[in-house]
């Protein structure tokens, strides 16, 4: 039962980014452009894999998974901040706003769960290659995955349930562009320090255990690489590893200086530039940082492009002027 009897909010006001008029239309432009890029590029990534046979292996499935999961986690917030830009309430209804918090936060930890996992794959394959083809089998590889997806989502469920029941009779202003805990727990006519320390422990529990794992994972790996012989075997591993060091290092910076306390007192501009690092600019920078450094995917796309093309033609060809 709700701890005050009622809510007397049932709309919160998302702030978003405070600015006049023309500015507010120029970001929705760029945050237009950057959504549609970030689409684009990981869905660009999940149809290689999924047409070139070559690519049928655990590594490409969870870089397929993983790039899937960043089209899904930028819908969580992208779309509403895009129809904020351009209204004049910048509303969000109580139940939505919870929503937002549960899909955002669990796509959020799906992240965490993948990025070991995928960084256990590189073990794997650089420290174990005689026994990998039998350790990570494509059904293990899908069967993990799953797993990751299912555990993520039922780690926020009852945190979000309990924050619900908070009293909330205004005000009713997040100065912010997504619903996240901290500025929701401020909103609260009591204070909720219970919650607020089981978020934060939680919170940094699935951070620094997955993050410590990914460390144990590349240090067995580099110490693997620096015993191959040849430098040309060297330089693949490392650029293979590296691209995944490079997501790692950019998405874990920025989620441990959010999440570690929820209510730690950044500033709005700060927690809110910090969170769009995260949510909108890992998602859209992740497909250059894979396919640049990866020479397999950098032909996969080629012949998507080639086959878009050859399509396209065909389809002109078809529509041109009939005798």
């Amino acid at each position: 039962m709700n701890v005050s009897g009622v809510n007397t909010v049932t709309e919160f006001i998302l702030l978003s980014f405070p600015c006049s008029r023309e500015v507010q239309v120029l970001l929705f432009v760029l945050f237009s452009v950057s959504y549609t890029l970030t689409l684009m590029g990981n869905g660009a990534i999940v149809f290689a894999v999924k047409l070139d046979h070559r690519l049928h292996t655990p590594m490409y499935t969870l870089l397929a998974n993983f790039s899937f999961l960043e089209m899904c986690y930028i819908n969580t917030t992208i779309p509403n901040m895009l129809r904020n830009f351009l209204s004049e309430t910048k509303t969000i209804s109580f139940t939505a706003c919870f929503l937002q918090f549960y899909f955002f936060f669990s796509m959020g930890i799906t992240e965490t769960f993948l990025l070991p996992l995928m960084a256990f794959d590189r073990y794997l394959a650089i420290c174990r290659p005689l026994h990998y083809p039998t350790i990570m089998s494509s059904r293990l590889c899908i069967n993990l995955v799953g797993l990751c997806w299912v555990t993520a989502f039922l780690c926020y469920p009852v945190p979000i349930y309990f924050i619900t029941q908070l009293p909330f009779c205004g005000p009713n202003i997040i100065d912010h562009f997504v619903c996240d805990p901290g500025p929701l727990l401020a909103l609260s006519c009591i204070p909720a320090p219970g919650i607020e320390l089981s978020c934060s422990i939680l919170s940094s529990l699935i951070i620094f255990i997955t993050f410590f794992f990914i460390l144990w994972s590349y240090t067995l790996v580099l110490r693997a690489v620096l015993r191959v012989p040849s430098a040309a075997g060297r330089r693949k591993a490392f650029s293979t590893c590296g691209s995944h060091l490079a997501v790692v290092s950019l998405f874990y910076g920025t989620i441990m200086m959010m999440y570690i306390s929820p209510t730690s007192g950044n500033p709005a501009g700060i927690q809110k530039i910090v969170t769009l690092l995260y949510s909108a600019v890992t998602p859209l920078v992740n497909p250059l940082i894979y396919s640049l450094r990866n020479k397999d995917m950098k032909i996969a796309l080629r012949k998507i492009q080639m086959f878009t093309k050859t399509g396209q033609s065909k389809q002109e060809l078809m529509s041109g002027p009939r005798s």
